[in-house]
């Protein structure tokens, strides 16, 4: 587990601190003591949980900027002087991708850029942590779970976009950060992450939700499509975990990480259908691909590494993983329960179990 002792006091910047792993990470990091500052553009429709959250200005200084721009980045990364900064604002989904792709490669290659460039005039950050995703690696659909030392690819705007983050953080990593730099930097890449309060575009569990208040079946990509599911709070404990040790300059955790489940998580979509549906028993899904857009059908990660070196590992299997997606939802909007009060309570739960 992480160490919370470490956290307290500790001034921490997140970048897409209003997404949905953003949403999250604030949260735990304020019930630890940490000072939490924010970079965003905006919050969005789908920033449910961030918004339902209801952070005061005391609790996070929360900055609305666009992460292409990088004088407004540097200023305010030296007016705060943060500890430890974890990138995770992005364009994250791959249909949007298609859509607009010069957006999304301005966002996912030169945010990355921006970032790294800004903290090298940063003296007080001692920990980089770029958050990125599984979809960078090229997958041949040879059914093998991805390593680290894997080639990096991708055929879709969003897939290629992260694998240039990941050369960009090692380009910046090898040229700028090396020797007695005093930051060490590294990448998470992590699998297809579930959790109470997500409402984004193109999600699974999302989609479920908006269908459900809409009193309409569910539109499925690809129900038998496999992914490596974890809920987000496993996912967030092992980026903290790695922040802890880049912390320490530890040169050996200045690299590439997976963060995914065990092969028992590895399932199909309609697996977690099957599952979420037992709190939801009136949801009804249909099949409808969307043409003209490529997604993989497997994806697995290798996380043997952050095992044997972090003592890292899920602690929520499959089922408990999307329960507790579905409990959260079903306790914040059929039973009226406050957000913030079901997610420190899953958190405080994760944290002794």
């Amino acid at each position: 587990m992480i160490n919370q002792a470490f956290w307290q006091d500790k001034k921490v910047f997140l970048t897409g601190h209003t997404g949905f792993k953003g949403a999250w990470l604030s949260l735990w990091l304020l019930s630890l003591g940490a000072k939490v500052y924010g970079y965003s553009d905006n919050i969005r429709d789908d920033h449910f949980l961030y918004r339902s959250l209801n952070f005061s200005e005391n609790e996070i200084t929360s900055v609305e900027a666009d992460i292409c721009n990088l004088l407004k980045l540097k200023t305010v990364l030296k007016q705060f002087q943060p500890d430890i900064v974890i990138h995770m604002a992005a364009q994250s989904l791959v249909r949007e991708s298609y859509l607009r792709p010069i957006l999304n490669f301005n966002t996912n290659i030169m945010g990355t850029c921006n970032v790294l460039e800004a903290i090298r005039d940063v003296e007080s950050v001692k920990a980089c942590l770029v958050v990125t995703t599984d979809k960078c690696y090229e997958n041949l659909e040879q059914g093998k779970a991805f390593v680290e030392s894997d080639k990096l690819g991708g055929e879709d705007p969003y897939s290629a976009s992260k694998a240039c983050a990941e050369i960009v953080t090692n380009s910046y990593r090898q040229s700028f950060f090396q020797g007695q730099s005093g930051t060490s930097i590294a990448t998470a890449r992590a699998g297809n992450v579930i959790g109470g309060g997500d409402m984004s575009k193109d999600r699974i569990i999302p989609d479920i939700i908006r269908s459900y208040q809409k009193g309409a079946p569910v539109s499925v990509r690809s129900p038998l499509s496999i992914r490596p599911w974890q809920h987000v709070i496993d996912c967030l404990c092992g980026y903290m975990m790695l922040c802890e040790r880049l912390y320490t300059q530890d040169i050996a955790f200045a690299s590439a990480w997976n963060f995914g489940p065990g092969k028992e998580n590895v399932k199909t979509v309609e697996d977690l259908l099957k599952i979420f549906s037992r709190d939801w028993p009136e949801i009804r899904y249909v099949a409808e691909p969307i043409s003209g857009m490529k997604e993989a059908l497997l994806l697995a990660l290798d996380a043997s590494k952050a095992r044997e070196n972090l003592s890292w590992q899920p602690r929520l299997k499959f089922d408990e993983a999307v329960s507790w997606a579905s409990s959260w939802y079903r306790d914040v909007i059929q039973v009226g329960v406050d957000a913030r009060s079901a997610s420190l309570n899953q958190l405080n739960l994760y944290q002794n179990l």
